[in-house]
């Protein structure tokens, strides 16, 4: 079902309106007899996989050999932090 409402209408009743659109309903919104807006359920998407697929792009030549000194510094961390 769609219901027309004006400016007004819908700035006095936004509540009510938005509780009918929660049902299903669609409300459109006008502006001296010509529509402007519609207030529709809202549809939440899902992603999905390879949403970014082509977006992103990577060089491997922009990436440099891991720093040697980083590496042993990642690699000889005390288990226990108290430790020196």
């Amino acid at each position: 079902m769609v219901s027309e409402v004006n400016v007004h209408e819908a700035k006095t009743h936004l509540s009510r309106l938005l509780k009918r659109v929660e049902a299903g309903e669609r409300v459109v919104i006008s502006r001296g007899g010509t529509p402007v807006a519609d207030l529709v359920p809202h549809v939440r998407s899902t992603p999905g996989p390879g949403l970014l697929k082509g977006r992103i792009r990577y060089d491997s030549a922009t990436f440099d050999d891991p720093d040697p000194e980083l590496v042993r510094a990642m690699v000889e961390v005390p288990v226990d932090p108290a430790e020196p």
